[in-house]
């Protein structure tokens, strides 16, 4: 089973972790598998086109020319 290290985690969010793994009355790894495990495994996955719509509008949206291009392509030559 894989594995994971967190590094750098502030001494208050541990002592917050150990403190509300105490609350549900597990261990502090328990806890943190939980959090993750909730995490991704939600009701309504990301799905990237809404996130892609989403990240326009937060932004002013695109300016796209959508006109396709019509003119018959040449073929390749392989010399």
């Amino acid at each position: 089973m894989p594995a994971v290290t967190v590094r750098k985690l502030s001494d208050e969010t541990h002592r917050a972790l150990k403190l509300r793994a105490a609350r549900h009355g597990r261990s502090t790894e328990a806890e943190i598998r939980a959090i993750l495990e909730e995490a991704v495994h939600t009701d309504h996955p990301v799905k990237i086109g809404s996130e892609l719509a989403a990240f326009g509008k937060r932004h002013g949206g695109l300016d796209l020319d959508l006109n396709r291009d019509k003119t018959p392509t040449e073929p390749a030559v392989f010399e």
